[in-house]
């Protein structure tokens, strides 16, 4: 960090304090070269996640929209609010990881369901469901078959 007013790089931290509401820390530091003492702020940068629409136009993710649709997938199902909340956290996490600022509506609706799946298997149809338009009766069964399948 350089001094403000000497322009030298070598500074100490003398005292940090950590300011929860805004995520940044507050440092008072004093240079070396001239024993000025002033203030630095830092702030976690925050890389936001983009979801790339079938017609190509870009949307930010939201957490709220993920939400709602697993709130309707596990309607009367026996899942927790809590559990709910862990499982778009994790999905946010994967996303992240990947270290990409973008992901397609496909790659995240796979991403969902196959860790829907894992969650409940009623939820998993129900979101696949709306997810995948099935258009006839037969799509539908052949998912369910897939289901039944992988539980032998």
């Amino acid at each position: 960090m350089k001094c403000p007013f000497c322009n030298s790089e070598d500074t100490k931290v003398i005292d940090s304090r950590a300011f929860i509401e805004n995520n940044s820390i507050k440092r008072r530091r004093e240079c070396n070269s001239c024993e000025k003492r002033f203030t630095t702020y830092e702030r976690i940068e925050e890389s936001p996640i983009y979801v790339v629409k079938k017609n190509k136009s870009r949307e930010k993710f939201k957490k709220e929209k993920l939400m709602k649709g697993l709130e309707r997938a596990t309607n009367k199902r026996n899942i927790s609010r809590d559990a709910l909340e862990g499982f778009v956290t994790e999905i946010e996490k994967i996303i992240q990881n990947t270290l990409k600022n973008e992901i397609t509506t496909q790659e995240l609706g796979e991403l969902i369901m196959d860790k829907l799946k894992e969650l409940d298997e009623v939820a998993y149809v129900r979101f696949a469901s709306v997810y995948k338009q099935f258009d006839n009766i037969k799509s539908f069964m052949d998912l369910v078959e897939d289901i039944k399948k992988g539980k032998k």
